[in-house]
């Protein structure tokens, strides 16, 4: 990522954070300081990762006065968020002793100085959103903290209009405390392996707290993440069963194994096929698109065909045979595609 305009110290402190922060961290709304100064910019908006969601903080530099530390700016639905030791304050602990430390020995030429900031003010604001929850006066949202807050990788975060997990506050007098709401959420890196849609989450039982409902919820989806890895063997299989009927992919994802692309032929008409595979794989067999090496379209693409799905498949069958079918149902549907290509062709 590059970021041209920022004087050199904010660009490498920007570096550092984006390719060092343990999860992926975005940088928006990048500005300059006004109009008199025309030495760069030196403001922005991180979008930090937090409960499997963003917070937006913005950063403040003064690039005419580059020894400076930045000021960050906070929502504005954390008004009350207070990194820093108050004035006269007592006992103010060691987070925020970290954070003044880090200011107080601010080095603009060293490129983690940012990183450290933003990482420590993220561990206050964490203190400070499950000081927040503790603050709720509900005796099953305490009991569940409680037993919870000790496990590794827990966030808290109280927010409106936000569907994760949910608790219904205020029903005291229930003679059966309600079940929580509970939506499983995920990274764009685990969408791609397998479809959190698609994970049935354990059943919640009466009386059951958060303690014991997460060891059968991290059993189930360690059960479900391990089928989905195993399923990219079986894609990694079935691309590499293509190769002996339509030759070398000329391109293929080679991490998840979704989606490959070959070059073939029928008589002279030369035509892409493309593969893309669903984490469903084999049990929804795989989407084909043809896409002509020869005949271009008035807006100046190559001419495709629409999705191919309608085409003989059986996931039982071996990955051989998969390929076998789809290579016999290829030699017929090709003069279909080539003659699409020839009569939608403009006549010169």
């Amino acid at each position: 990522m590059a970021f041209d305009g920022f004087p050199p110290f904010i660009s490498a402190q920007l570096h550092y954070l984006i390719n060092h922060f343990p999860d992926k961290i975005k940088v928006e709304q990048v500005l300059s300081g006004g109009k008199s100064y025309t030495g760069g910019l030196d403001r922005f908006t991180l979008l930090i990762p937090y409960c499997l969601d963003h917070i937006k903080w913005d950063v403040i530099y003064n690039a005419e006065f580059p020894l400076a530390p930045p000021d960050i700016i906070f929502g504005r639905e954390d008004e009350d968020f207070h990194p820093l030791p108050m004035a006269g304050g007592e006992g103010e602990g060691d987070l925020k002793s970290r954070t003044k430390n880090i200011l107080s020995d601010w080095k603009n030429k060293d490129p983690t100085r940012l990183l450290a900031l933003i990482l420590e003010l993220r561990d206050q604001y964490m203190s400070y959103q499950r000081d927040r929850v503790g603050e709720v006066d509900d005796d099953r949202l305490k009991f569940e903290i409680n037993t919870i807050c000790s496990r590794e990788g827990i966030e808290m975060h109280i927010s409106s209009g936000s569907e994760k997990i949910i608790y219904p506050v205020g029903r005291k007098y229930a003679s059966t405390p309600s079940a929580p709401r509970l939506k499983l959420m995920s990274t764009s890196e685990l969408r791609a392996l397998f479809s959190i849609d698609d994970v049935k989450l354990p059943s919640w039982l009466d009386g059951m707290c958060m303690a014991e409902y997460l060891p059968h919820l991290e059993e189930s989806l360690e059960k479900q993440v391990l089928e989905a890895v195993s399923l990219i063997d079986i894609r990694r299989r079935f691309i590499e069963a293509l190769a002996p009927l339509f030759g070398r992919p000329l391109e293929a994802d080679p991490v998840f194994c979704r989606k490959a692309t070959f070059l073939a032929s029928s008589g002279s008409f030369v035509f892409l096929a493309h593969f893309l595979m669903s984490t469903q794989f084999p049990k929804q067999q795989p989407t084909l698109m043809l896409q002509s090496s020869q005949h271009i379209s008035p807006q100046g693409f190559p001419k495709k065909s629409p999705f191919l799905t309608e085409y003989p498949w059986s996931p039982r069958w071996d990955v051989s045979q998969m390929a076998e079918r789809i290579f016999d149902f290829l030699v017929e549907e090709s003069l279909n595609f080539k003659r699409f290509c020839n009569e939608s062709q403009p006549q010169h």
